[in-house]
């Protein structure tokens, strides 16, 4: 159980869309490398932030095949591979197995609710069981306020039971402390991730493996310090840093906040585009965003070298 591959502060990117509202790899791929370039472990593409919920099977391959044909390495993605579907979720995870990615990141079933631990185990198990590839890590994705179906530490226990070398971690989005510590604390070895880094300094206190933060896509240099330095006397310093830059992000719709503050900092208005049913903030709330980051100290995220995609 467990695998060090990952370890630290990943990133799940955000995904640009043109004016078609189709993925813009050219665009994720300087992202994708930027990232990279300011510390992060690895890039967790395809998740929540990254609105892979919006996005269909066949696009989410043909990005994924798109970051690696512009040099992003393979071995420092995460990309998301859950779906409702179960022959989806297969479909996927092959893909990025196959891609020689890190590790695939996966959601549970999330459209039928209160579903029992034997019909999770039974849909993770399948596509364990249907890739049958030793070379596939499988990191868990507990995120309840959003997909109402959690991830219990029975379920989780059973996982790993069963698929030892293959199910070696989770990302806890709960945002509750007690549920990371609990699954740190159940299965030593694991690898957790929590979901935001103002839990980042406790989950490296108590044995975690980083974060998977959304504020990555435009904090990240300050996030990754703190994981550098949390035996420091400065962590407590550090933490309350970040964790004030995230407050200012979660009182604002989180993906088109961080999009904004991406068009604001790049020069590139093509940054703000969602997806629908999201939307977009209009002018005044971007406005009032950037002078709320420039208030608490943070202007420097909305300033920046225009940067345009060749």
């Amino acid at each position: 159980m467990g695998d060090d591959r990952f370890r630290g502060v990943l990133v799940p990117v955000l995904t640009p869309f043109g004016d078609d509202l189709r993925p813009d790899p050219g665009r994720l791929a300087q992202a994708c490398r930027r990232l990279l370039d300011e510390g992060a472990a690895g890039l967790a593409v395809f998740g929540t932030t990254s609105e892979a919920n919006s996005l269909s099977a066949d696009e989410r391959m043909a990005v994924l095949d798109g970051l690696l044909e512009a040099g992003i390495p393979a071995a420092r993605l995460m990309p998301g591979t859950g779906a409702c579907s179960i022959s989806e979720a297969e479909r996927l995870t092959r893909h990025a197995v196959d891609a020689g990615c890190g590790g695939v990141l996966m959601l549970p079933p999330f459209y039928y609710k209160a579903v029992s631990d034997d019909g999770l185990f039974a849909f993770f198990a399948h596509v364990v069981d249907a890739v049958a590839s030793d070379a596939l890590r499988l990191y868990l994705y507990h995120i309840p306020p959003v997909a109402q179906v959690g991830l219990g530490l029975n379920l989780i226990g059973r996982l790993v039971a069963a698929f030892p070398h293959t199910v070696v971690g989770l990302k806890d989005s709960s945002g509750d402390w007690a549920n990371s510590k609990s699954v740190i604390d159940a299965f030593p070895g694991f690898s957790v991730f929590v979901g935001s880094e103002t839990l980042l300094l406790k989950a490296m206190r108590h044995g975690g493996a980083g974060c998977i933060s959304a504020t990555a896509n435009v904090n990240l240099p300050a996030i990754v310090e703190l994981f550098r330095r949390w035996r420091d006397t400065e962590a407590e310093a550090l933490q309350a840093r970040v964790s004030a830059c995230r407050a200012v992000f979660q009182a604002h719709p989180l993906v088109p906040a961080l999009k904004a503050v991406m068009a604001r900092r790049h020069g590139d208005p093509a940054w703000a585009t969602v997806r629908p049913p999201m939307t977009a903030l209009d002018k005044a709330a971007a406005d009032d965003l950037v002078q709320e980051l420039a208030d608490a100290g943070f202007a420097a995220l909305t300033q920046g070298q225009a940067e345009r995609t060749a």
